[in-house]
């Protein structure tokens, strides 16, 4: 594959480990076995069965009909938000839970945002009995409350992050904290394709089962392996780092990532990193990010607890940078309204997340014979408060197609 990580851990100018001295002992560990356990037959193996008989994969590429009527084009759905727990973190943490044993740690520590990586976390710890704890920023947690609950009743302990904005990078900082201060028996399961190498490679590698399913799925339903576009959500980035993995070497298949623009990339409540952030630093990773004229983090903001990340993840960089992978931001109103569409249309409820992916489907003018996939990388259980506030805020026809 051309564009692939480098021995040092970049994608062009973007990745490597900017990490502090004390933690360096874990990511060397992580760093010199990671790719031989994803070599090994047993794992792979092991791996395989889980993704299938607990998870539930493979995850239909579902051919919406009414929507694609609406757009006038051919939409096919990847149902991530069919899995186990409600979204395509599961893929990623049952790869790493068998990483973190093959290592033999007893401690399993994540951060999460909309709460879903939470929940896939604390899902497989409760099966593989190792003991978990989740950092959570704390106006996260006041939002996402139905997933606080079900990580709590899995057994893991949930601790809030207090500092700067409550939300995500938070947790973040506080998870390698601790990683830092518990280095002996503990393995951190991020959640996203960010991070300091090897991280981002991980991830990426963990989540291709998404975009491997997509070509021989469509294959069947549409005598080709290749759609014109697909489309996915980015905060971090593993979702649609997933969904474009097998296609990236195929340059006529467009591959569009869909940030949250929040209020309005002219507002200052905005998660739209590539438009308003530029090169730097953060959780141990060189990539883009949000930030003022002294370097420090600004905080994002967006209707999506999992989509406001001040950066992405440096693989996600590198394929902006060079052209492989097309930008757009979509508004919390618009995500909102494209929401509502698809469940009043197709009868699926999809996450805060993958809306933002959906609503670009009514910006961009497709062609009547495009096929088009988009990945729904989460249902909406979780944001079902945001969808009745907003509800509440509508005239009677005014959420109806």
């Amino acid at each position: 594959m051309k564009y692939k990580v480098n021995k040092k851990g970049f994608y062009g100018e973007f990745g490597g480990a900017w990490i502090p001295e004390m933690m360096y002992p874990n990511i060397k560990e992580l760093r010199d076995n990671y790719l031989k356990i994803l070599g090994n037959n047993e794992f792979n193996k092991t791996f395989s069965s889980l993704l299938n008989d607990y998870a539930g994969r493979p995850s239909p590429l579902y051919h919406a009909k009414r929507l694609s009527s609406f757009y006038n084009t051919n939409i096919f759905l990847k149902r991530e938000d069919l899995n186990h727990t409600g979204a395509h973190k599961i893929n990623n943490t049952i790869g790493q839970i068998l990483i973190a044993q093959r290592l033999g740690k007893t401690r399993i520590i994540a951060e999460t945002g909309a709460g879903q990586h939470g929940v896939a976390t604390a899902t497989v710890c409760a099966l593989t009995g190792l003991k978990c704890t989740i950092y959570m920023g704390k106006l996260d947690i006041e939002r996402q409350k139905p997933n606080v609950l079900r990580m709590k009743m899995l057994g893991a302990e949930v601790v809030p992050a207090l500092s700067g904005n409550m939300t995500l990078k938070d947790a973040t900082n506080e998870a390698m904290r601790d990683w830092i201060n518990n280095p002996i028996g503990t393995y951190y399961l991020i959640g996203s394709a960010v991070g300091p190498h090897p991280y981002p490679d991980l991830v990426a590698k963990l989540q291709s089962v998404i975009s491997r399913e997509i070509k021989w799925q469509l294959k069947e339903k549409t005598g080709k392996i290749d759609p014109d576009y697909i489309i996915a959500c980015v905060g971090g980035g593993s979702n649609a780092l997933g969904s474009f993995y097998h296609y990236l070497n195929r340059k006529h298949v467009k591959l569009v990532a869909v940030e949250a623009a929040g209020k309005g990339i002219d507002t200052n409540e905005s998660a739209a990193t590539t438009v308003l952030g530029r090169t730097g630093v953060i959780h141990g990773s060189k990539t883009v990010l949000m930030q003022n004229d002294d370097g420090q983090i600004t905080e994002p903001y967006s209707i999506s607890a999992g989509l406001d990340y001040p950066g992405i993840g440096p693989f996600l960089a590198y394929l902006g940078k060079s052209g492989r992978v097309i930008f757009e931001n979509i508004t919390d109103n618009e995500a909102l309204k494209a929401a509502f569409t698809l469940t009043h249309l197709e009868g699926i409820i999809p996450a805060l997340e993958p809306s933002h992916a959906l609503a670009l489907l009514g910006k961009v003018k497709f062609r009547k014979n495009d096929v088009i996939v988009v990945t729904l990388s989460g249902r909406g259980d979780k944001d079902m408060a945001a969808y009745i506030s907003y509800l509440e805020k509508q005239q009677p026809d005014e959420t109806r197609i």
